[in-house]
């Protein structure tokens, strides 16, 4: 694609970038072919193709957005199923992340919209105040529907029957391996996932430890700053990021980390591209080398390798994350551990589209986040599971409110599998097992 951006206009990181990325384009279209919102919308300008048209306009022309461009591009779901089918190695995903700062600083959204966007980047990101939040939203949600707002009836509707609670084992601390030492691992706890499913981090603990990892939780860390940085708010997304960075590389530096254990495939994208984040910041030595050793789960526990497991006779539909399987491209770990525990691994067709939850989309775009939701329970279910399984909160959340088969986490069914308790979700029950002992204090 020509670009014609000014030599001054090219002095910016950002636009330099952009401009790289748009001259790789070469109108193709392939992409529009696995763009969940174009399948869904069948809007040239709701494919990555027409965004990219959008974008390149506005970013020449250094141009107000307009409401026309702002809201293909709030459309777009950061899926990046387009990224692996572009037959040119076109970077959307820092293209699209660049065009939603651009529109961050220069665009005055509707009031409504302000306030919805500021909420969520004041409330998500802070385990404490979501679960406040949850608390109000359970209170309210019977009232959903007197709502005239599709936003605020979809963050009703989000907040689980029971809202678990608070596991002590996402504290900063250290826990011990409980059988011959492997590795010393870092967790990264999360934000959103420690209000909404604690079950998650302790079986990943549990699991870890068994399989010989010292596992620690870092002081300082916490929000990976993907929320945020997907709604635009570049400078509040970076502070989050030098948190974990500062924290991970205190860690790094003193007794040692042979990786950064990520379980929600969300936030696995967004810590493996600090390093492209923080290119041009002090941090960015420091940022390349938490990216370097940022793992999804299943990639460490493919290295570790499981022991014999209790044998099932589960019927596992697998839901792939598209954060995990285009974002990170991590497509066959999870799938190789679940067959290797036992388990009878189901796909469903159209795998590699979005399920609608995509970060806050499914709160800031209620109505396409809900078809695409039912596109995708429809086909998991056609499989006929005895359970879904899936890497990421967002998703699970996400398929759980429009589906009865129970869903968890893949660790959650590894760690069951391997001596850890039977998955909540599995027995019916809502909260929290208990979690492994403290051993000693960070």
């Amino acid at each position: 694609m020509r670009t014609e951006f000014s030599e001054e206009q090219l002095k910016d990181p950002g636009v330099k970038r952009a401009n790289e990325i748009l001259r790789s384009c070469v109108h193709c279209g392939f992409c529009t072919a696995t763009c969940p919102t174009y399948q869904v919308l069948g809007d040239e300008l709701d494919s990555p193709r027409g965004r990219i048209y959008l974008i390149k306009d506005m970013l020449e022309n250094e141009r107000v957005p307009d409401e026309k461009t702002v809201k293909h591009i709030d459309r777009c779901l950061s899926c990046l199923s387009c990224m692996n089918t572009c037959p040119s190695g076109v970077h959307y995903m820092h293209l699209i992340d660049h065009a939603r700062a651009y529109i961050e600083q220069n665009y005055k959204r509707p009031f409504m919209d302000r306030v919805l966007r500021w909420m969520l980047a004041q409330i998500l990101p802070y385990p404490m105040r979501f679960r406040f939040a949850l608390l109000g939203a359970k209170i309210g949600r019977p009232f959903a529907s007197l709502i005239p707002s599709k936003q605020l009836q979809a963050m009703l509707k989000m907040a689980p029957k029971t809202i678990p609670p608070v596991s002590r084992n996402d504290d900063p601390q250290v826990f011990a391996p409980q059988n011959a030492p492997k590795k010393r691992v870092a967790l990264m706890t999360g934000c959103a996932q420690k209000a909404l499913n604690t079950d998650i981090n302790d079986a990943t603990i549990r699991l870890l430890r068994r399989l010989g990892c010292e596992v620690v939780i870092a002081k300082g860390a916490g929000c990976c700053g993907a929320l945020t940085h997907h709604m635009g708010k570049e400078e509040k997304s970076h502070k989050y990021a030098a948190n974990n960075i500062k924290a991970w590389i205190k860690e790094l530096d003193t007794d040692g980390l042979d990786a950064i254990v990520i379980n929600t495939s969300g936030c696995g994208t967004t810590i493996k591209d600090y390093g492209h984040m923080f290119r041009n910041d002090p941090l960015a030595e420091d940022a390349a080398r938490v990216s370097a050793i940022a793992k999804d789960i299943s990639e460490v526990l493919l290295d570790l390798g499981l022991p014999e497991c209790v044998p099932t006779k589960l019927n596992v539909a697998y839901h792939a994350a598209c954060s995990l399987q285009h974002g990170q491209q991590v497509k066959t770990a999870p799938k190789e551990l679940l067959q290797a525990a036992g388990f009878a691994v189901l796909e469903p067709v159209d795998g590699h589209l979005c399920c609608g939850s995509a970060g806050t989309y499914n709160l800031l775009q209620p109505e396409i986040s809900q078809q695409l939701r039912d596109r995708k329970v429809q086909t998991l279910e056609a499989t006929k599971p005895d359970v879904i399984a899936a890497g990421n909160i967002g998703c699970m959340m996400q398929i759980a409110s429009g589906s009865n088969v129970p869903i968890v986490h893949t660790v959650e069914l590894l760690d069951w599998v391997t001596g850890g308790p039977k998955p909540p979700a599995m027995r019916g029950e809502i909260g929290r097992d208990e979690g492994v002992p403290i051993l000693r204090s960070s």
